[in-house]
C-alpha cells in the first residue's frame, strides 16, 4: 500500500504527533508499505525519513507556537496527492488538514486520524470544576456537529481504543475505528529497578529510605492538572512520609513552579531527552500519579504499569481506562482531595500484590507500537478491500 498523511502538526521540534508519525514512517518501511507525509514547513522540499518520505509544504509559522508552520495551500497539496496517488489518505488533524485530505478528489480510501479531542483538553479541564462533563460537551455542541461534518467525508475514524470509539459514537462521528496504541516495553520493565537510585532520589527530596518515593511526568500545561497533583500530594504527606517528582516542561513552566511553591517533599526535574535514565527511575519509584483526563491513550501511564509501578489516575480519558482495581485508584478528574484519598488507599494495600498484577497487564492488556501498526496496516487493507469489491459490484 502507498499511505500518504496530510499531517498538519508535524515538525521537527514537534511532540506527540511527530513522534507517532515517525514510528509510523518505519513501521510502514518495515511492513513493505510506502509511507510519505504531506507537511507545512518554512519552505519547500523533499526528503527521505525512517524508510519513507517527508515532502514539505511552504507556509508561514503558527504565531502561537514557532515550532509549528502553518497548512494553508491546498491546491499544491492536492497537486502532490494527485502526484503520489496514494491507496490511503490520512487527514491527521480536524482543521485545514483533515479538510485538504477530505476535499481531494482522487480515488483513495480516506481515514480521519484523532489524534486529540479538543473539547477534553480545554473545556473540560476550565469548566470542570462548574458543570458536569456530559454538560460541558452538550454546550460545545457546535463543534460536535463540526466534527460530525468533517468526519462524514472519510471512510473511517481511527480511534486509539475503544472507550474513544463509543465515546465519539456517541456524538455521531462517522465511523469510529478503534486501533489501540502501544509502548516500547523494552523501555519499560521491572528488570530496571533499583533500590540504590531509588535511596538516593528520596535523599534528594530530603526523605528516608522508608518513605513513600512517587512520580508523574507531564508537560507543563493546564490539560495535565499539575495543581491537582500538587495539592493532593500535599493533603496526602501530611498522613504518609512521602516524597514527589515531576518530570516535564513546558509553555506554562510559571503556573506550574508557582503551583508547586512551599510545598515540602516535592521537586520539579525538569524534561529530560535521555530515555534510559528517566526509564531506570521510573521503574524505582514506588507509585505513579497522574492528573489529565484529556489523553487519547495515556502513554506514561502504561508505561508506569509496564514498570510495574501501582497508579493513581483520574477516572476519565485514555488514564482512566488503563486503570484496573488490582494495580490502581481512581478519582474525580481535578478534585485535589479526591486525589489525596486515592492515594492514600493505593499505599495502604500490599504492594507487591499490585505490582504483580502490573506485571500480568503488561503482558494481556498493554500492547507495543508494532502491535498497533500491525493492527492499522490490517484495517487499512481491509477497507481498500471493502473499496474495490464496492467498485466491482456498482460495475455489474
Amino acid at each position: 500500500m502507498k499511505i500518504v498523511d496530510v499531517a498538519e502538526f508535524y515538525a521537527d521540534q514537534g511532540g506527540g504527533v511527530k513522534t507517532y508519525i515517525n514510528q509510523k514512517l518505519m513501521a510502514g518501511s518495515k511492513a513493505g508499505h510506502e509511507i510519505v507525509v504531506i507537511a507545512p514547513g518554512p519552505t519547500s522540499g523533499e526528503e527521505k525519513r525512517h524508510g519513507g518520505r517527508v515532502i514539505w509544504v511552504p507556509g508561514p509559522a503558527l504565531p502561537v507556537d514557532k515550532r509549528y508552520y502553518i497548512l494553508w495551500r491546498e491546491k499544491l497539496v492536492h497537486e502532490i496527492l494527485d502526484r503520489e496517488k496514494p491507496d490511503i489518505i490520512e487527514g491527521s488533524s480536524p482543521w485545514t488538514g483533515g479538510w485538504f485530505a477530505s476535499r481531494w478528489k482522487g480515488d483513495a480510501v480516506k481515514t480521519f486520524i484523532f489524534h486529540q479531542d479538543p473539547v477534553a483538553v480545554y473545556p473540560h479541564t476550565i469548566l470542570g470544576k462548574l458543570m458536569s462533563y456530559s454538560n460541558v460537551d452538550r454546550l460545545f455542541y457546535l463543534y460536535w456537529r463540526y466534527l460530525r461534518r468533517l468526519s462524514r467525508k472519510f471512510d473511517a475514524t481511527v480511534v486509539s481504543g475503544d472507550w474513544l470509539a463509543h465515546r465519539l459514537a456517541a456524538f455521531g462521528v462517522h465511523n469510529p475505528l478503534p486501533v489501540p496504541f502501544g509502548i516500547d516495553k523494552t523501555f519499560s520493565s521491572t528488570d530496571r529497578r533499583d533500590p540504590k537510585l531509588r535511596k538516593k532520589l528520596l535523599e534528594e527530596l530530603g526523605l528516608p529510605e522508608d518513605a513513600m518515593l512517587l512520580m508523574g511526568i507531564g508537560r507543563h500545561h493546564p490539560e495535565k492538572r499539575h495543581g491537582t497533583l500538587f495539592e493532593g500530594f500535599k493533603i496526602a504527606s501530611q498522613k504518609k512520609k512521602m516524597g514527589l517528582m515531576i518530570f516535564g516542561d513546558g509553555p506554562f513552566r510559571w503556573l506550574v513552579e508557582r503551583q508547586a511553591k512551599g510545598i515540602p517533599h516535592l521537586k520539579l526535574m525538569g524534561f529530560t531527552s535521555n530515555r534510559e535514565e528517566l526509564a531506570n527511575i521510573l521503574s524505582s519509584v514506588d507509585y505513579f500519579v497522574h492528573g489529565s483526563a484529556a489523553e487519547t491513550y495515556g502513554l506514561v501511564v502504561a508505561e508506569a504499569i509496564c514498570s510495574g509501578i501501582p497508579v493513581v489516575v483520574p477516572n476519565s480519558g485514555g488514564a482512566g481506562d488503563l486503570a484496573d482495581p488490582a494495580y490502581s485508584e481512581e478519582y474525580e478528574a481535578g478534585d485535589p482531595a479526591g486525589m489525596a484519598e486515592a492515594l492514600l488507599r493505593l499505599v495502604e494495600r500490599d504492594r507487591q500484590t499490585m505490582v504483580e498484577a502490573c506485571t500480568k497487564a503488561a503482558e494481556k492488556s498493554i500492547g507495543t507500537m508494532d502491535d498497533h501498526f500491525d493492527r492499522l496496516f490490517m484495517e487499512y487493507e481491509r477497507l481498500l478491500s471493502q473499496k474495490k469489491n464496492k467498485a466491482t459490484a456498482d460495475t455489474v
